[in-house]
């Protein structure tokens, strides 16, 4: 009986280990990467919010891109994303939305995600935008957002309640659903989903519907073969890799770079 306890016991921690790896790794990238990272606080309203921000090696002043990370929060993935849209020639920051939790499962991060008050995620990154704006010498004074799952939601949202932003990257987000959700969209937005999605696909057609009508810009494009969160499970790191979704990251990111360079 005991050793049958201690083989369950080995399975448990086998099973949370590797939940753990598919939701936060990237520190061999951070740790090995040339470009300065650092943490800066930012005050919003009524309090001190963390942000993650990585700088590109250039000898001139670049626009910048918030990152709105999915329900996991600030992990270590979203900081090495910010790395690489460093090494991409941009400046990236991260926020930490989720006031540094920390998730064991998926159903932890879900209910803390969705408990986030979404008067609170917009005025922190109100405040993100504009510390980047004022505090942040080398950006050039072009700001746009990116954001993934949750993320990519909450970016398609924020375009409409930021009319600075320059541009708008969602990655398999859902899409507004109502005319007043788009009325005030003063940049395009980007966006990047998965064959494997139809959950978040289905809100694409009315999203294009909408913003044609409000003559936006919105240029929604399907990755074949890949599922939802393919940034993120088709990093050559994820021990939970799919070939699928290491395709539709490569080729995303081809045209994310192109998208990069056209801001002012």
């Amino acid at each position: 009986m005991k050793h049958i306890i201690g083989i369950f016991i080995l399975m448990f921690a086998a099973q949370a280990l590797l939940a753990e790896e598919y939701k936060d790794f990237g520190k061999e990238r951070l740790n090995s990467s040339l470009r300065h990272g650092e943490w800066v606080d930012i005050k919003s309203v009524g309090r001190t919010i963390k942000a993650f921000v990585v700088y590109p090696e250039r000898k001139d002043k670049t626009p910048a891109v918030l990152v709105v990370s999915e329900i996991f929060g600030l992990t270590d993935w979203v900081r090495s994303l910010c790395d690489e849209l460093a090494e991409n020639g941009v400046i990236a920051i991260a926020p930490d939305l989720h006031s540094g939790q920390k998730f064991e499962d998926l159903d932890a991060a879900r209910k803390a995600t969705s408990a986030l008050p979404k008067e609170q995620v917009k005025a922190d990154l109100d405040a993100t935008a504009d510390y980047t704006l004022t505090k942040i010498p080398s950006c050039n004074g072009a700001v746009g957002i990116c954001g993934f799952c949750w993320g990519g939601g909450v970016t398609f949202a924020y375009a409409n309640e930021n009319p600075k932003l320059k541009a708008a990257y969602s990655f398999y987000g859902t899409a507004p659903d109502s005319a007043d959700k788009v009325k005030n969209i003063a940049c395009p937005v980007y966006g990047f989903y998965a064959e494997n999605d139809e959950r978040v696909n289905a809100t694409i057609p009315k999203a294009e519907e909408l913003m044609k009508a409000a003559a936006k810009k919105y240029e929604p494009v399907i990755y074949k073969g890949a599922g939802h969160g393919f940034m993120r499970s088709g990093e050559p790191d994820d021990p939970a890799m799919r070939e699928g979704d290491k395709k539709a990251r490569d080729e995303a990111w081809a045209r994310w770079r192109t998208l990069l360079k056209q801001l002012p």
